[in-house]
């Protein structure tokens, strides 16, 4: 009896290890199938402390359930958080150094530090006044500063009346006013006239008159200003409808792609040019494109008439002069034109230039070498060396590519750095926004009316989005992330502008200063790295009240974006895709207009 059942005890072990062994494989199928797939990998993150699903597969898998997060409610902040910039809070500057003013930098808090809370606007805010009226005037209790108001008001700056701040087109250096200013720099530059120039960077903006008078010459400007005393030059621009955003250089690279824009300027700026080796110049250097120009207007350009003026000596500012010339030459800049209080100086595309640079051991600044990669621009400390531009940024030079609005439609070389990018690449895919745009207006009517003007596309590609928009009185903020492909080159030149961005951090600009954001998958792509809950926090920080946000996702995510912004006190719809697709959805949301509890009117 005993020997007999021995067979059958055996046989029954074989058949175990064999169902254990198939079940293993099978496990191990199912974990390659969730990790293998960039699109599909997808870490539901615990967004609240209610957050009822901590786990799930892909969001493709019919068989997934969407994300689920029980109801939420965000306190309001204090009101001394109106104006918040999170990484860029004047609270947080003494824990860093002075040296070339890096404590202006972009300095975030940890997670720990991270506000869980929503931003009231000050007390008496209103709607603002719409483009392009909004150009030359602001309501006073949306952005009320006294100090800029005292300090500049004799420069023309800006003026308060009643209510309303007026900007009357004044600066330092162009007392006539910002039209007279750009009609002198256009005889300089003929290239501004005839949509050769599109893309340009006003460093140093002030209250970006110079960005917001371009506007109207088919010239689309980024006007960059720190977060200084000046309080919010950058805030009054975008109150404004001009493009803007918090940045300075100083001890990093500005978030841009090298060889982007076709023309940087400086109106009294104050940047110290010729010191610390001629780095800040380096760095514009950088960013203009082979062909494009640099201006200068203020210290020390005209020093023989305006010496006196600038408490300083002849003999002083012709020694900066001479310094500043040298270094633009050695650099590979030549002198284009010059009248009166212009200087402007034009990037050299000519490959010779460069080559003298590499042979000569001892020139200053250097060559850079082949390691360091020209559009490494988050967090990339500044480089002492000049960035030569390649054959394939040659042909992306001003005069070799099209001019506005040509250009917009016309493959750029550089697509080809970009894995699977090409013409026809471009070409569908701006096909495929022009219909999405066309389907956005019916399900959101205010797009392409005047009470949308500042729009921020918020994880673009090759700028579709704003493409479909170019007729609008709309401008487009194209953000790619710093974690992404490198796309932002193609966006610049096809005549667009944008800047690199993660959004696990806080964006660089005030609070209350964009009427549109869209996004477009990003929570499928970004969901392992950043938490929903805080991304959308963020949102809410830099959208207007009445503002809208499209959030064109997967179906996985659309309960849990729906909860969260309901907890923000936004009004949430759900609509269809164009092709009513089940997998992917739109959620129109609308940020309500309400005031602090602690307030008083």
């Amino acid at each position: 009896m005993k020997s007999g059942k021995q067979p059958e005890k055996g046989s029954s072990r074989i058949l175990s290890l064999t169902v254990l062994f198939i079940a293993l494989c099978g496990f191990s199928f199912y974990l390659g199938g969730m990790f293998c797939s960039e699109r599909d990998k997808i870490e539901a993150k615990d967004v609240t402390s209610t957050t009822t699903t901590k786990a799930v597969a892909s969001p493709k898998e019919p068989t997934v359930s969407p994300l689920q997060i029980k109801s939420v409610s965000f306190p309001e902040c204090g009101s001394e958080l109106q104006d918040y910039t999170p990484c860029t809070d004047p609270k947080r500057w003494k824990r860093y150094g002075v040296h070339r003013l890096s404590f202006l930098e972009r300095h975030c808090p940890p997670v720990y530090e991270k506000s869980e809370c929503l931003i009231p606007p000050p007390d008496g805010y209103k709607s603002p006044i719409r483009w392009p009226k909004s150009r030359d005037q602001c309501w006073y209790k949306n952005v009320p500063y006294d100090w800029i108001n005292k300090q500049k008001s004799n420069q023309h700056w800006l003026k308060k009346e009643g209510d309303k701040f007026h900007f009357p087109g004044g600066g330092t250096m162009f007392p006539r006013g910002v039209s007279h200013y750009v009609d002198q720099m256009q005889d300089l530059i003929p290239e501004m006239k005839d949509g050769t120039v599109r893309t340009a960077i006003d460093t140093g903006c002030g209250v970006a008159s110079w960005g917001g008078d371009l506007l109207d010459r088919g010239i689309l400007t980024i006007s960059l200003a720190p977060r200084d005393n000046h309080e919010a030059q950058v805030q009054f621009a975008l109150e404004r409808g001009i493009p803007a955003i918090l940045g300075i250089i100083s001890t990093q690279r500005l978030p841009f792609p090298s060889n982007s824009f076709d023309m940087a300027h400086c109106s009294r700026c104050l940047i110290p040019w010729t010191e610390f080796g001629g780095i800040y110049l380096l760095e514009v250097h950088r960013i203009v494109r082979p062909g494009g120009f640099w201006v200068l207007s203020g210290p020390p350009v005209n020093y023989k008439r305006r010496w006196r003026g600038w408490n300083t000596t002849m003999e002083d500012q012709k020694s900066d002069y001479d310094k500043l010339q040298s270094l633009l030459t050695s650099m590979c800049f030549k002198k284009y034109a010059q009248k009166d209080d212009i200087a402007v100086w034009q990037k050299l595309s000519d490959k010779s230039c460069y080559d003298k640079i590499a042979k000569n051991m001892e020139a200053y600044p250097p060559k850079c070498d082949d390691s360091i990669e020209p559009d490494s621009a988050w967090y990339t400390p500044l480089r002492p060396c000049v960035v030569a531009p390649t054959p394939k940024v040659k042909n992306s030079g001003l005069g070799s590519i099209p001019k506005w609005p040509e250009r917009l439609s016309v493959a750029p070389e550089r697509i080809s750095d970009i894995h699977g990018g090409s013409a026809s690449g471009l070409k569908h895919d701006d096909g495929k926004w022009k219909n999405r745009v066309k389907h956005y207006k019916k399900v959101l009517p205010a797009l392409g009316t005047d009470k949308i003007r500042n729009v921020m596309d918020m994880n673009t590609v090759y700028g579709g989005f704003a493409a479909a928009l170019v007729k609008d009185p709309v401008w487009v903020m194209n953000v790619v992330s710093s974690y992404g492909a490198n796309t932002l080159p193609v966006v610049f030149d096809r005549g667009l502008i944008g800047t690199y961005h993660d959004w696990c951090e806080a964006f660089s600009t005030y609070p209350r200063t964009y009427d549109l954001l869209h996004l477009d998958s990003l929570f499928t792509l970004e969901s392992q790295r950043c938490e929903m809950k805080y991304v959308l926090l963020e949102m809410d920080r830099i959208l207007r009240p009445g503002g809208y946000v499209i959030v064109r996702e997967s179906s996985y995510f659309m309960d849990a974006l729906t909860s969260l912004g309901k907890g923000m006190r936004w009004s949430c719809r759900r609509e269809e895709t164009e092709y009513a697709v089940e997998s992917e959805k739109i959620l129109v949301c609308q940020k309500k207009l309400w005031f602090s509890s602690n307030q008083t009117s």
